[in-house]
């Protein structure tokens, strides 16, 4: 990355495409909103936004078309995006046929002979936060929670959105501080620290914004209907099995593609031997293949948007847009208040554009350290607010692969949930954002003088 960004030359003109995706998709939906439309935010497709913005991102530079057309493919068959399309498919796969075996219902009403109906929704963001942090990925905590908490919308009556904002919420909690994320990894070893050290430090910030999200949950769960839980059997128990042992090895460490694919072979093998399906369907009732089928189909929008995306980025990067982003961020830096807050403003804007937490801080940590050394400012600190902008930034995107992944699962069953509506039931993201302001404007009196980055 670095050898590349010395042959660019920084380039405001670049981030046009950006602005240009926001435009049509953020102000076209807005218009469908004032006409009156049912859902305004799904009248407008994203695939098309960033087609448009892809477009526009090839016009931009001196290269030849053919050269700036093998970079945006270069961006769209990127390693972390191909991982992220295998896990899309998958967890479509894995939540339609748990659904289709009767496993979604089972741990319905398990959860509901359990739980107290009015904490479902605390309980969900609660569990979410647990898992994340023993597995370090929040796409593979998604992926894992979000069939299970979306089986509880119907019967207790809960906003789906509600739900799922409590599985994202809580699943960015977890890849916030796990001693084993990418993110915790990339932010400590960018900054030369302790990722113990930077776990303590994080935990400060992160803590009280999640302990007020609980309580905002538990509140918005409160007005769920009230329903007689149904009486569990031996077959809820074993239809749930699936669900268990994706969490067991999700908490043990397990690959996430791994962990789905063998759930979903499991539950298809439990939902065979029960009865619930065969392996052909009929015109009546859906098979083995039909349901695999379908998840896997109904992820198309998803993985055009992921591979988009990508391009869209590489095209940008190529062009020097994110290297005039950093270096103009990091000019305005004054002092070390001036520099936790500009480090802050920096990698939230290079999430906004790559969304893709891990890649934003690998991009603005080397410029994060250097100014905090110019500055004095501490280099835990900055790790953890690498880590926290990020994840604050990467769990509210709705291009972002957290809630792509969460909004195709809902999809898969049957639900549709705007993302406007989404957007609105993710408290855990906003309160952290506030947390590391708050943080960053109280910090500690006690700053080292600065070091000057070279001799006079």
């Amino acid at each position: 990355m670095e050898d590349k960004n010395k042959s660019m030359h920084p380039s405001s003109l670049a981030l046009v495409p950006f602005a240009v995706f926001a435009a049509f998709y953020v102000g076209l939906s807005l218009y469908a909103s004032h006409l009156g439309l049912e859902m305004p935010w799904y009248k407008v497709s994203m695939p098309v936004a960033f087609l448009v913005a892809s477009a526009v991102s090839l016009l931009i530079g001196r290269r030849g078309l053919d050269e700036k057309v093998e970079t945006y493919a270069r961006g769209m068959g990127e390693p972390n995006i191909m991982i992220m399309c295998l896990i899309f498919i998958l967890a479509g796969a894995f939540a339609t046929i748990a659904k289709g075996s009767g496993a979604v219902d089972a741990a319905v009403a398990i959860a509901q002979s359990l739980v107290p109906a009015k904490l479902m929704v605390a309980g969900v963001f609660l569990v979410s936060c647990l898992i994340s942090l023993a597995i370090g990925t929040s796409c593979g905590t998604i992926a894992a929670v979000a069939p299970i908490a979306l089986g509880f919308a119907e019967p207790l009556q809960l906003n789906p959105a509600l739900l799922t904002g409590a599985v994202v919420g809580g699943s960015m909690f977890g890849d916030n501080l796990s001693m084993i994320s990418d993110t915790t990894i990339a932010a400590s070893r960018t900054q030369g620290v302790k990722m113990k050290d930077k776990f303590l430090a994080n935990g400060l910030i992160a803590a009280p914004a999640a302990l007020v999200a609980l309580f905002l949950y538990a509140i918005s769960g409160s007005a769920a209907g009230a329903v007689d839980a149904p009486a569990v059997t031996w077959q809820h128990i074993v239809l749930v099995v699936p669900y268990v042992f994706v969490l067991v090895l999700a908490l043990c460490g397990f690959n996430v593609m791994a962990l789905l694919f063998s759930g979903t072979v499991l539950s298809a093998a439990i939902g065979a031997t029960l009865g619930r399906f065969a392996f052909f369907g009929t015109a009546e009732n859906a098979g083995i293949m039909d349901l695999l089928g379908k998840g896997t189909l109904g992820m198309g929008e998803t993985l055009i948007v992921a591979l988009l995306a990508g391009g869209l980025f590489k095209s940008v990067q190529a062009n020097g847009g994110i290297l005039w982003l950093t270096d103009g961020i990091a000019k305005v830096i004054r002092g070390r208040r001036t520099c936790e807050a500009g480090i802050f403003l920096l990698i939230a804007a290079v999430n906004c554009f790559t969304a893709n937490n891990t890649v934003a801080i690998v991009i603005a940590g080397p410029i994060a350290k250097e100014c905090a050394d110019k500055f004095g400012a501490d280099h835990v600190r900055i790790a953890s607010i690498l880590d926290t902008a990020s994840c604050v930034v990467q769990g509210l995107i709705p291009y972002g692969a957290q809630i792509l992944i969460a909004m195709g699962v809902a999809k898969g069953l049957d639900m549709s949930i705007d993302s406007l509506a989404l957007l609105k039931n993710l408290y855990y993201q906003p309160l952290l954002a506030i947390s590391v302001i708050a943080s960053i404007a109280l910090s500690g009196r006690r700053a080292k003088a600065p070091i000057p980055l070279c001799s006079p």
